[in-house]
């Protein structure tokens, strides 16, 4: 399957630079899988596209200020997105320097009060950093980061400008567990209260963790989608989180994922149909021709062209009509992308 299939064009200004006024005044567009038929709502009447007894399912992992300016020993400056923490005192992390950063160089963060060496650097452009023992490397990211806005959000470019408002809204409200680099951005519409009122109406809310790291967000280079090769991503479930979804699909209420990386966690997790607690990881790669086990709709954001996520997304709706929700999404002015607009996929 050639990866050029899921290649789309979007006018640069309708990729969405910041977040909507309030979470749940994002628009909503909803698509019927069966008929391919639309809806255009606002995120808020996902209330009404709920029923009683279905299962909402949230991705609480927090995002960490990954995004770290650092220096050289020569002087130089450099941009880390750090990935994650690999123990022994070594992490993970994409660079950005002018020159070519070099194996066995040493680099300082927080003013030079940590030093951590490049140990390699892999095939995907990830660099292996080692820091000295006694480098507290969380505290540093809590002290001196950024919210790793994505760089198609035009304005963390070259002078960095995060608002203060990023901190917040680059967050769901129910984020829980520190350790992903980037957003579940379909839970972003999502607000408190909004989450209160469908839990009166009857709907479950069940709540899993997948830290969102590389496999999320790494282009696709291969031009078979089959040659795609995902990064491992962590994950935990509670044995009570997964005995109440295990008894809600033996009941066979609906199952209604919060984005593709809840999606991505329960169907690995459900490959004789039920849900595993515990911890792990995650490397699973859904495209078309999967066979969906455990969920039966879809809280999603609009994806980038030729992306994993929009090879998901077709998998679970069809490639055609999925394309064709895009096109209908341009016409009407939708926002795409992290901080964009949303569809409900039934």
């Amino acid at each position: 399957m050639k990866v050029e299939l899921f290649d789309y064009d979007l006018p640069r200004e309708m990729i969405a630079q910041r977040p909507a006024d309030k979470r749940e005044e994002s628009r909503l567009l909803v698509l019927d899988r069966a008929s391919g038929g639309v809806e255009h709502r606002v995120f808020r009447d996902i209330i009404d596209l709920l029923s009683p007894g279905d299962v909402l399912v949230l991705n609480d992992t927090r995002v960490i200020p990954a995004r770290v300016d650092g220096r050289r020993e020569t002087g130089g400056k450099v941009e880390a997105l750090f990935l994650e923490n690999r123990g022994w005192n070594r992490w993970t992390a994409l660079m950005q320097a002018k020159g070519r950063l070099r194996v066995h160089e040493n680099l300082l963060f927080d003013d030079g009060a940590l030093r951590a060496g490049i140990i390699n650097k892999d095939p995907d452009g990830v660099y292996m950093l080692r820091f000295r023992e006694g480098d507290d490397v969380p505290a540093m990211l809590e002290r001196t980061g950024r919210p790793p806005l994505p760089m198609y959000i035009t304005r963390v470019r070259p002078d960095h400008a995060i608002r203060p408002e990023d901190g917040e809204r680059y967050q769901t409200v129910y984020a829980r567990h520190p350790g992903s680099v980037a957003a579940p951005t379909s839970g972003l519409h999502f607000t408190d209260g909004l989450l209160a009122e469908i839990e009166r109406r009857g709907v479950e809310v069940a709540r899993v963790t997948l830290h969102v790291g590389l496999a999320t967000f790494a282009s696709v280079r291969a031009e078979r989608v089959e040659d795609h090769m995902m990064h491992a991503e962590s994950s935990t479930v509670s044995p009570e989180e997964a005995e109440g979804l295990n008894r809600a699909k033996r009941d066979g209420r609906r199952i209604v994922a919060v984005g593709t990386t809840t999606t991505r966690l329960l169907e690995a997790l459900a490959a004789d149909g039920n849900i595993k607690p515990g911890k792990g990881s995650t490397d699973i790669f859904i495209y078309p021709g999967f066979q969906f086990k455990f969920i039966d709709a879809l809280i999603t954001n609009f994806h980038l062209p030729r992306s994993t996520l929009l090879m998901l997304v077709s998998a679970f709706a069809g490639r055609e009509r999925i394309l064709a929700a895009y096109e209908e999404a341009k016409q009407h002015g939708y926002r795409f992308y992290s901080y964009g607009d949303a569809m409900f996929i039934a």
